[in-house]
């Protein structure tokens, strides 16, 4: 816990508008990055990013400050993406909605793998793609990872292994890596 954590929610809780600017400025690249990635959709990342600052500022007064702000406003980021997504899945995909998500010729071989990494993500289970996002592209530590999961530190860690061992089996089985053969003498 900071004490400019405290002190910020503090004068959000008393309405200040500069505090209430000061956090949604600090913490909306987070709230938003971390979105993008788990929803796969600029448009939905936008609606989900303004509900988790909702969410967050009709709960501020529930937050413990012995605790970190930042794991708190993430798990509910990440909260907020899972309801978001099971309520998607319950409806038909729109036309735009294909359109943009529908993958364009790559350019390269990298481009082409940093595709096969992103469909890989998206067939990971919620809990693991959401550790390895954290992880690899929002660059939490696994303490902060845990607490915004609400899990030990060891879970976080084995979900990332496991997520990683999914995504390496998707690139050998789509032929983006090869698996390295070591014959016996």
């Amino acid at each position: 816990m900071s004490a400019e954590d405290a002190n910020l929610v503090r004068r959000c809780l008393k309405g200040e508008e500069s505090a209430i600017q000061a956090l949604v400025e600090r913490f909306q690249p987070d709230v938003f990055g971390l979105c993008v990635r788990l929803l796969h959709h600029r448009h939905d990342a936008e609606d989900v990013t303004q509900e988790v600052f909702l969410r967050i500022f009709r709960s501020l007064k529930k937050w413990d400050s012995t605790r970190p702000l930042r794991p708190w406003i993430v798990s509910i980021a990440i909260n907020r993406c899972r309801t978001w997504m099971t309520q998607r899945s319950k409806l038909p995909e729109t036309a735009d909605y294909l359109q943009e998500s529908a993958a364009s010729p790559p350019t390269d071989d990298g481009a082409e793998l940093v595709r096969e990494i992103r469909d890989a993500l998206v067939e990971l289970r919620w809990e693991y793609r959401s550790v390895f996002v954290m992880y690899h592209e929002r660059g939490m530590p696994y303490e902060e990872i845990a607490e915004a999961i609400e899990k030990p530190i060891g879970t976080v860690k084995t979900w990332l292994h496991r997520a990683r061992l999914e995504i390496l089996d998707r690139l050998r089985r789509r032929g983006m890596i090869s698996e390295v053969e070591h014959e016996l003498p």
